[in-house]
């Protein structure tokens, strides 16, 4: 049996399609051949005819064939359109881009090998006939994997989406912890002010803001952990479907590189790690000038 160098799938839908064009065909030449039986029912009931009666036979004939051949060579042509539609729908679901070769439809040699594929699929379709004669229908080309791809890609939106709630979060903190500069500079120069009998009161109270800013580097440093635990699963997560997931690896790795480098630029990160140098200095320069 003659091979068209697909696999089995891909064969079977090519026999069916031959087997839908068969029949088409076999319409066709029906039609045709039932054209001039009726030419000679209606028209050849004389035993001679003139010379223009015999051409306008013909062309009456010719007319009605043609037309007839005409429609039925458009019908392909639009049944050929709406197969390609069909493949091309399915492979658009997989991001890919089919390729049509229309030189190869002329290939003497390739169109031989397709007819030596019918006539065999024709000859073995016969002898099974009798043994077999309901060949059951292949199962449709289902959207399983469309959906997967869909559910994978929904499932690291919503991650995405976390991850830029979690910087939000950050920033809101940010901003507080600014806030609480500020009172934390009020303090300070407050503490300034008392002397002689108030040390110890400056000391309690120095003692507070020290463990108030330890809290909040502490609480900043466990959202840092979290943020970035979240963005290793991330990416983990985005490994493991990348071969499925062609176009939106591409871009939710660049939105995850975009929220990290924002976050590592944030003006509220800097200005945290400033805040914490210049609080340790006036510290230490407040206990200086207690001792003294």
């Amino acid at each position: 049996q003659a091979e068209l160098g697909v696999n089995e799938h891909h064969q079977n839908e090519v026999v069916s399609y031959m087997r839908f064009a068969r029949f088409k065909r076999g319409i066709c030449l029906k039609t045709v051949d039932s054209c001039f039986q009726d030419l000679k029912d209606s028209r050849l009931v004389e035993e001679t005819f003139t010379v223009d009666e015999v051409i306008d036979m013909l062309d009456g004939l010719q007319s009605v064939i043609h037309s007839e051949v005409e429609s039925e060579l458009i019908n392909t042509t639009y049944t050929n359109v709406l197969l390609l539609r069909q493949l091309f729908s399915q492979a658009e679901k997989w991001y890919l881009k089919l390729q049509t070769d229309v030189s190869d439809l002329e290939n003497r040699e390739l169109l031989d090998q397709v007819a030596e594929f019918e006539r065999s699929e024709y000859t073995s379709s016969n002898k099974k006939s009798t043994a077999d004669p309901i060949k059951p229908k292949l199962a449709p080309l289902n959207e399983g994997g469309s959906e997967l791809l869909n559910k994978t890609v929904t499932y690291l939106q919503e991650e995405n989406e976390k991850l830029r709630a979690r910087l939000r979060t950050i920033e809101t903190q940010a901003t507080a912890a600014l806030d609480e500069k500020s009172k934390l500079e009020k303090s300070l120069r407050d503490l300034q002010m008392i002397q002689g009998d108030q040390k110890n009161n400056a000391n309690q109270d120095i003692t507070e803001l020290e463990n108030k800013v330890a809290a909040l580097k502490s609480q900043f440093e466990k959202t840092l952990n979290d943020t970035t635990a979240n963005q290793k699963f991330l990416e983990e997560d985005l490994m493991t479907t990348k071969h499925d997931l062609l176009k939106v690896q591409d871009q939710l790795s660049t939105a995850e590189k975009e929220l990290e480098k924002k976050f590592q630029q944030t003006s509220a990160y800097r200005n945290m790690k400033e805040i914490l140098t210049k609080k340790n200095e006036q510290i230490k320069d407040l206990r200086r000038r207690l001792s003294k």
